[in-house]
């Protein structure tokens, strides 16, 4: 498993590699200029501040030239400066991503929680009322948009009963935490700030809830099918004819064979989510990576985009290297040393 993981990490590497690749590409194939999208309409018909903008950018620069100036930088650990911001992209990222990582955070674990406990009610409850209706509610999760269901949030519970706070990671007469790892509620509990943790908490509720709403129905689709596909094989009728409790059969010997794939939509919605949700987080005023994409992606900020979608990568790559660990701790048949 060991030699494994170091090839994983290898692998990491030239990943990255094609990914700067395929995406400085796609973004300089964009039929859209940088200079009109960043300077002004009097800026544009100064000539001498058109030539300087494309020079200190490196625009007037052949195209495979600006991408080995920009893979010479990023070896160094550099990526290079935000033409929007006019900060570095790295800082840039260090400063949105915490938010969309805690957001994400509680969305999956919400998710996780919910799908596989109404997956299992619904497997063992197969074709009673309980069952339909959990099937319903993620047949719900499944189909609805996240940005509608945001919307619809907002009105019932901040508009209309007034019960959970506005858009945003804390409230406005609240002061945010001293930075240490950027996110609201482990800053508030280094703190000790207890206030400052129930009001950060409250307003991960209603956003990291619509974020979660997608994948906690495929978990609970996925949960059911695969417990159910679980109970019908021999091992479970064998240990049921031994007189085993139904309880005990199904925590001890179906769930943790039921939970293998369980545990691969899992990664895949964190991965997701991880990628910023976009409507969510303006929605909601969540200073995200979301935002951040957004906004360099109109402004045709080429290192920030190309920051963005490295970010992104190594996110899907890191946690499809933790769910393939996951198997072999759920299943003793994949923990194997290759």
């Amino acid at each position: 498993m060991l030699r494994y993981i170091l090839r994983r990490l290898v692998f990491l590497i030239f990943l990255m590699l094609g990914v700067t690749v395929v995406v400085f590409l796609l973004s300089h194939a964009v039929p859209s200029d940088p200079v009109v999208a960043n300077l002004s309409q009097r800026n544009l018909g100064n000539e001498e501040m058109v030539e300087a903008f494309r020079a200190k950018w490196g625009l007037d620069q052949p195209l495979y030239r600006q991408y080995f100036t920009y893979m010479s930088n990023l070896v160094q650990g550099d990526l290079g400066l935000s033409i929007r911001t006019q900060r570095p992209v790295a800082a840039d990222l260090a400063r949105y991503f915490p938010a969309t990582f805690e957001l994400a955070t509680f969305g999956i674990v919400f998710a996780s929680l919910f799908g596989v406990l109404f997956g299992v009610i619904s497997a063992i409850r197969r074709n009673s009322v309980a069952d339909h209706l959990l099937r319903g509610v993620s047949v719900f999760g499944v189909s609805v948009p996240s940005f509608w269901l945001a919307l619809i949030m907002l009105f019932i519970f901040y508009l209309g009963f007034g019960v959970a706070p506005g858009p945003g990671r804390i409230s406005p007469r609240v002061a945010p935490p001293e930075t240490w790892s950027g996110l609201y509620t482990v800053d508030a509990l280094r703190a000790g700030d207890w206030g400052l943790l129930a009001d950060a908490l409250s307003h991960l509720a209603l956003p990291s809830i619509c974020l979660g709403m997608f994948t906690m129905g495929l978990i609970t689709r996925t949960t059911r099918s695969s417990l159910l596909e679980i109970l019908s094989l021999d091992f479970i009728r064998t240990a049921r004819a031994k007189g085993l409790a139904e309880k005990n059969v199904i925590r001890k010997h179906a769930l943790g064979n039921a939970l293998i794939p369980v545990v691969t939509v899992i990664g895949v919605g964190f991965g997701n989510l991880l990628s910023g949700m976009v409507f969510v987080e303006t929605i909601f005023a969540w200073p995200g990576i979301g935002q951040y994409a957004y906004q360099s992606a109109k402004n045709l900020d080429f290192p920030a985009i190309v920051g963005v979608s490295l970010l992104i990568a190594v996110n899907y790559v890191l946690i499809n290297l933790a769910v393939d660990i996951l198997y072999g701790l759920l299943d003793p048949r994949v923990r194997y040393d290759r």
